[in-house]
């Protein structure tokens, strides 16, 4: 995101405010694996969480349907990706994983059957 962008300034067209992209990127082949996978994990899980309505707010938020696909999406990258970055960092991406289908369990008002919530399919059935 340009500086422009995160302050809410408009786009620039004409490129005369545009930032120099070379100063604010980090070449992604200098970026570890282990980074970006932890990195995407945590945008997913702050995602679900949103529409799960559990931040500040969260019932103008809450979208158990996004939800379902940002924690299945979740449980794909984190079961794929584990024996890749270690336990070191699977650890805690799997407890975030587990707390966010335990919330989702006790928000829909339509419980899953066991082993059919959101990437348990990964996961296998979670229970508290």
């Amino acid at each position: 995101m340009s500086d422009a962008a995160a302050a809410g300034q408009p786009f620039d067209p004409s490129g005369q405010n545009s930032p120099d992209f070379d100063s604010l990127t980090r070449d992604i082949a200098d970026v570890p694996a282990v980074e970006v996978i932890t990195t995407v994990a945590v945008h997913l899980m702050s995602s679900a969480a949103v529409n799960l309505g559990l931040a500040e707010d969260g019932e103008q938020h809450k979208d158990l349907d996004e939800a379902r696909k940002l924690i299945h999406a979740l449980a794909g990258l984190v079961t794929a990706s584990a024996t890749e970055i270690g336990s070191y960092h699977a650890a805690p991406l799997r407890d975030g994983l587990k707390s966010l289908q335990l919330a989702f369990r006790e928000t829909s008002t339509v419980p899953d059957e066991p082993g059919q919530g959101p990437g348990e399919k990964y996961t296998g059935p979670v229970h508290g």
